[in-house]
């Protein structure tokens, strides 16, 4: 992915660089012609002409309307500057025309006498400002996301798609913004974005809600995680950047297992790319402990035809405050890409081994926050530790044909295995009292997926067609079959069983300042072993995918979306003879965009979720499935001279049903939950407002029907975040750098499991802030985390188990080029 952002000059689309690029050639008076080597992918054309100025070190000048609907089939191989641009304008009705030795116009075919004049005198340096005024084009951030202000998505059309025409609320997190906030994981990413909830989920496994819906197990590079939990993520070092897509992704194909009908999270990794990167990235935390990670990438050959990328990254932890500790992780990334004239074949391998301590935690002997116990956790305990491991190996491929098409084929295969163990405890249903009980777990999976895409573009009087057909094939295996059993001893064997949680009572004291409580606070039961066996089932998903993203004439867009997708379930029947399950169902999309001008753009969109469950109910069938409407009006806003965008979108989701696990002890099985109505307002800016300073914030107002008349747990009304980041420009200061953040939420409403009673979890705001210091190929940050030690709570928790960070979190981080 191409560095830097290019702006574009009022009235042209202006390609300009302050100074040459690596292998650049010097260009001749009539053009450039010294060969170098090219590598732009299949892409709209205004990006692909900013990134052939940048390889070849022109500016390029050209009429907005005559490229806007243009897609290029790209150019590859070592060829001169001339034949690259060839290339990209093959196909089209442009031509280019040298203006001067810096300057290349490039505009529609011109009759005799109607060229281009030639400047008065070839050796004057090209003044922009003779540009007669045109229409603006923004190509900011389509191939490259500098700064806070992201431009261009590729997983919502599943091409590269310009943000303005996408009838969609998306935000894109870019590498500047995790870098700003000193950001760990994920879970610290999602953290600003509107309408998105981080909770830390019972046995170190995050969760992340958006819109008041499980975002599910999320997407990489646009294709299903499939089983995939949080912890198999990469570090942030692997990432380039993270989309999150709001509203149901049934019509992408994510096949996640959970109520995906809010949004999803895709992480677009770092892969092969000729323009050179050494980076050495570290961060030292008191809690956080040692990371160190390494990023190479460059040209593997002397054509440049053969790229590569290499990350690695390794982390030691220390303790959580409630001192959880023996945290630790791996990660090995090697990719390799080649290219040619029209193909691009990349190929790689990740292994992610993380080691995860328990997060801190508390527990309610009553209805309330203030019946909550001082601390769960004393030294001679057993450590809570869950192990993650992942193996994936991915390959890209992406063909121009001789016409208008292009393929692009992506697909992962993917074997993943967890195990830990836990001190946690159940509700016994008689009031102030709890279960202690340890439990560990093992889990096993395997998934594979595949997506094909076909697209073209064409024209039909002033409307132009994107056209993309897809085909995408997953498969997936979790566990075996097979129910829950009880053992009647604590030495159950379970190692024939791909995915198990053992659940072993204790006697526990639990410290509480409740004289009832610390009387009734140690409940002792028999000791025996509770097996219960997850998954159990190959799942099979199958979607023919047709879309077509239509700009007609300067004003509207239209995006039109059909999948069809087929999902089969291979389980057992509870006399353990095979069942096979089958569905079928249209999945239909529908937006459009109307541009005001080019700054203002208005949307409308609908979209289906459907969301098969391989649970099963009470009578041993697999749960119906679950169906979805979203309706979202909104618009966007380019400000501050396009440096900077603000979203805002209403939105609407109604689903027939959710799904609630009933208790983890036999007889395990599932039952439909009450379906549930979603509506609510998020504005969202980002990008830069004065010199040297960045801004991000979002405001989310969120309501939630529950349709059988309970009450919403875990659901704020009010929702807010702010982050700014100042780069000092000038005198003694300059090297400097500061930036801080706040983040705030409304009270919820949390619900016991034992009795069903509420109980309120307080709002709270919670205030981090850095400094750094700026050197030629360095940078160093010293930040502060929960600035003022507050207490905070998860959104949304039972009386078992309460997630809570306690205290200021110090963190140091660096980046080293060399």
């Amino acid at each position: 992915m191409l560095r830097g952002r290019r702006r574009v000059l009022t009235g042209a689309l202006a390609l300009a660089l302050a100074a040459p690029a690596a292998g650049a050639a010097e260009a001749p008076g009539d053009g450039p012609s010294s060969p170098i080597p090219f590598s732009i992918a299949p892409q709209p054309l205004a990006t692909a002409l900013l990134a052939w100025g940048k390889q070849a070190n022109v500016q390029v000048l050209t009429a907005s309307g005559s490229i806007a609907n243009w897609r290029s089939g790209g150019a590859h191989g070592v060829l001169t500057p001339n034949a690259a641009l060839d290339e990209l304008l093959e196909g089209t009705d442009l031509e280019s025309e040298a203006y001067d030795r810096r300057t290349i116009v490039v505009r529609q075919k011109q009759q005799p006498g109607n060229a281009t004049p030639a400047p008065a005198d070839p050796d004057v340096a090209f003044d922009p400002g003779t540009v007669v005024p045109l229409a603006t084009v923004d190509v900011q951030g389509l191939v490259s996301d500098t700064g806070f202000k992201a431009d261009s998505t590729r997983t919502v059309t599943r091409s590269e798609t310009r943000l303005s025409d996408v009838p969609q609320s998306v935000t894109v997190v870019t590498r500047d913004v995790i870098e700003s906030q000193q950001a760990v994981d994920i879970g610290d990413v999602a953290r600003y974005v509107a309408g998105v909830q981080y909770v830390d989920g019972y046995g170190s496994s995050p969760l992340f809600l958006i819109r008041g819906f499980n975002a599910g197990h999320g997407m990489t590079d646009g294709m299903p995680n499939g089983i995939a939990r949080t912890e198999d993520l990469p570090p942030l070092i692997g990432i380039e950047r993270v989309e999150v897509l709001r509203g149901p992704e049934a019509i992408l194909g994510d096949a996640s297992q959970n109520n995906n009908f809010g949004g999803s999270i895709n992480v677009v990794m770092k892969r092969p790319q000729a323009e050179p990167v050494r980076t050495l990235t570290y961060s030292l935390g008191e809690y956080d402990g040692a990371r160190l990670g390494l990023d190479l990438a460059g040209a593997a050959s002397r054509s440049g035809s053969l790229t590569y990328r290499l990350v690695a990254a390794g982390q030691r932890g220390e303790k959580t405050p409630q001192g959880y500790g023996g945290g630790r992780g791996a990660y090995l990334a090697p990719s390799l890409a080649w290219q040619d004239g029209s193909t691009r074949i990349m190929g790689g391998l990740e292994y992610v081994d993380n080691r995860v301590p328990g997060p801190d935690h508390t527990v309610l002997l009553g209805p309330t926050l203030s019946a909550a116990t001082p601390t769960l956790r004393s030294r001679t305990d057993p450590a809570d530790i869950s192990r993650f491991r992942t193996s994936r190996a991915v390959f890209e491929v992406d063909h121009a044909f001789d016409g208008d098409w292009t393929l692009h084929s992506q697909g992962q295969y993917v074997r993943q295995r967890s195990d830990g163990r836990s001190l946690s405890y159940l509700s016994t249903g008689f009031a102030g009292t709890l279960d202690a009980v340890a439990r560990s777990f093992r889990y096993s999976g395997t998934y594979w997926t595949w997506q094909n895409d076909l697209s073209a573009s064409f024209r039909h009087g002033d409307v132009t067609h994107n056209l993309l057909v897809g085909l995408d094939l997953a498969r997936t295996h979790a566990g075996d079959n097979g129910g829950g059993s009880v053992v009647e001893d604590d030495t159950a064997d379970s190692s024939d069983r791909d995915a198990v949680i053992v659940t072993r009572p204790l006697a526990y004291a639990l410290r509480s300042m409740s004289d009832f409580s610390a009387k009734f606070g140690t409940f002792v039961t028999p000791v025996s072993t509770t097996v219960q066996n997850l998954g159990g089932s190959w799942q099979t998903n199958a979607g023919l995918y047709f879309q077509d993203q239509a700009t007609i004439g300067e004003r509207w867009n239209v995006l039109a979306a059909l999948r069809r997708t087929s999902y089969q379930l291979d389980t057992r029947w509870q006399d353990g003879s095979p069942r096979r399950v089958h569905e079928s169902r249209w999945i239909p999309k529908l937006g459009v965009v109307y541009k005001v001008s080019p700054d203002v753009s208005l949307y409308a969109d609908t979209s289906t979720g459907f969301q098969p469950d391989p649970l099963l109910g009470k009578d041993g069938q697999p749960l119906p499935v679950a169906t979805s409407r979203q309706v979202e009006v909104g618009g966007k806003f380019d400000l501050f001279d396009q440096r900077a965008r603000l979203t805002a979108a209403l939105y609407r989701i109604r689903v027939d049903h959710s799904v609630d696990l009933v208790s983890p002890e036999p007889p395990f099985f599932a039952t439909p939950g009450p379906g549930q109505t979603n509506r609510g307002l998020e504005v969202e800016f980002a990008g830069r407002v004065a010199p040297g300073l960045d801004v991000l914030a979002s405001l989310t107002e969120a309501r939630i029907q529950n349709n059988d008349d309970t009450r919403p747990t875990g659901a704020p009304k009010h929702q807010a975040a702010i982050w700014a980041s100042y780069r000092f420009g000038d005198g003694r200061v300059k090297p400097w750098g500061v930036a801080a953040g706040v983040l705030a939420r409304s009270r919820s409403l949390g619900r016991t499991s034992a009795d069903g009673q509420y109980f309120g979890i307080p709002g709270q705001a919670s205030v981090e802030a850095n400094v750094s210091r700026y050197g030629d190929n360095w940078r160093v940050t010293l930040g502060v985390k929960n600035l003022f030690a507050r207490t905070l709570y998860a959104v949304n928790f039972d009386e078992t188990f309460v997630p809570i960070r306690q205290g200021r979190v110090v963190l140091l981080t660096g980046v080293y080029d060399f």
